[in-house]
């Protein structure tokens, strides 16, 4: 008795940090749910009801979780960051679906998670319909999900995967680390220099869609969903209802493509270092790819016969749009042709920097396997050849190569996996092979009828809703981060 009694202590001591960090992750969502609470209340909606006792429920979870820790210190190892990463996602997830399923929308259980995890993961796939209908307080609460969630990636992507050698982003951790002694005084100085940077850029996109004629609440929502790469609009059309306002659409391009690109280098060059951003492999990488199919398919279109300002406008829109995983549409590209649905297939999983908001594949594994590639054809033809591997001006190490490889195979067997189990469900092979694709990727609308731009996810069954949100988990916290979990190695320690 005594021994099983030792065993429950040792096993809360190993949970109780975990379960503290949550609770204040959990207090942070609380906070955030209050802005489209007052707004609501300003503005006497009844959905004012649903966010007062969706605060409630998230206020009691954390007062439970830290009166249970309230003696417990926060120092996680890494096996404990593994779950914290997980769970933190999952968790804040499912708290953040409340007011949709409490509020007007009235949304099952199933498709108001669905969407919180959309909104929380920045994927920008949706269910529901008629969204310039619903409250105030909901819309800015949709724009505000994705605007945390893309924060939690950045602080993600440069803090802790790096750390946990997930994915090849070991290949960051001297940035994550160096940097916080070359770039600001502590780790804690970046955090602080990057939220301030991503409010930063907020800022200036509300400020420049207000000035370009959007609705003061519309300026909101979409500068929280641009700068996140999100891509929740406040209309079904989603940024097709600006499609009369080139201007807008070109804002929307430049603030896409901001947060696609990695934060710590604009700390870098914030701090002197005016060159960083060119400099950088990724950044000239991703440039180089937007560049080649903007131009690729405007020539195409014109071609076709549509005016040369028009092509150019919507292309580069929504060609920025697919790459930096934030999933806006100002025309239904998926009518454009064969060519145009293959390339927008094609660009759903290239996704942005390492470091920034966006999902996908990421710009530098291409560029890792492309280089592993080229020096692999010259072992070829030169054997006994040494031929060094650097990227960025770092050396690729094996670890780095393992987890590049490593990540690229479960990313494309996680798709495959997925749309075999829509398959499954009675989707069309479009449907099932986008869906899937387009939910690891983090990239919001897919490519048919159904889920294109021109639709949403409302029709397909529950079950594939359910899938879908473990794809959209899935891809964002980089496959690998949760696969560990279930290995019996993990949990054996």
């Amino acid at each position: 008795m005594a021994s099983r009694w030792q065993d429950v202590q040792e096993q809360w001591r190993d949970w109780a940090p975990i379960l503290k960090v949550l609770s204040v992750l959990w207090l942070v969502l609380a906070a955030f749910m209050t802005v489209p609470w007052l707004v609501l209340i300003i503005e006497e909606e009844p959905d004012a009801r649903a966010f007062a006792q969706s605060i409630g429920i998230v206020l009691g979870a954390v007062a439970l979780s830290w009166l249970a820790t309230l003696r417990v210190e926060i120092f996680l190892k890494p096996w404990q960051m593994f779950l914290v990463t997980t769970l933190s996602w999952v968790s804040i997830s499912t708290l953040a679906s409340l007011p949709l399923v409490l509020g007007a929308p009235q949304l099952s259980f199933t498709n108001a998670v669905f969407e919180s995890v959309s909104a929380i993961t920045t994927t920008g796939s949706t269910i529901l319909e008629g969204i310039d209908t619903l409250s105030d307080g909901l819309k800015l609460w949709r724009g505000m999900m994705q605007w945390l969630g893309g924060i939690g990636i950045i602080v993600m992507g440069i803090a802790i995967l790096p750390f946990l050698k997930v994915g090849g982003m070991r290949l960051f951790h001297t940035e994550s680390s160096d940097w916080s002694d070359k770039v600001m005084p502590r780790t804690g100085g970046i955090a602080k220099a990057t939220l301030a940077i991503y409010v930063g850029f907020t800022l200036l996109a509300m400020l420049a869609y207000w000035l370009g004629g959007m609705a003061t609440l519309d300026a909101v929502v979409h500068a929280m969903t641009s700068v996140a790469t999100g891509g929740f609009a406040n209309s079904d059309a989603s940024f097709g209802a600006y499609a009369d306002r080139p201007h807008l659409l070109w804002m929307a391009s430049l603030f896409m493509l901001m947060g696609a690109l990695p934060f710590v280098l604009y700390i870098r060059f914030l701090r002197g270092a005016r060159m960083a951003l060119w400099r950088d492999q990724q950044v000239q990488g991703l440039l180089l790819v937007l560049l080649v199919v903007i131009l690729s398919l405007t020539g195409w279109r014109i071609w076709l016969g549509i005016p040369p300002g028009e092509a150019l406008t919507h292309v580069t829109f929504n060609v920025i749009s697919v790459v930096t995983t934030t999933g806006y549409a100002s025309d239904d590209y998926s009518s454009w042709g064969a060519l145009a649905i293959v390339a927008f297939f094609y660009l759903t999983f290239v996704g942005g920097c390492s470091g920034s908001t966006s999902g996908g594949m990421k710009i530098f594994r291409f560029q890792i396997a492309s280089i592993l590639l080229r020096n692999q054809l010259r072992y070829l033809i030169h054997a006994s050849g040494v031929f060094p591997t650097r990227y960025n001006g770092q050396p690729i190490t094996d670890d780095i190569t393992r987890g590049v490889v490593a990540f690229s195979f479960f990313f494309f067997l996680t798709i495959a996996g997925l749309a075999l189990g829509l398959a499954m469900m009675g989707l069309d092979i479009v449907t099932a092979l986008s869906g899937a694709a387009t939910a690891v990727a983090n990239v919001g609308p897919g490519l048919g009828e159904t889920i294109g731009p021109a639709g949403n996810f409302a029709p397909l069954p529950d079950a594939a809703k359910w899938l879908l949100c473990v794809g959209m988990l899935l891809g964002r916290l980089e496959i690998l981060t949760v696969l560990v979990l279930l290995t019996p190695m993990f949990w054996r320690r």
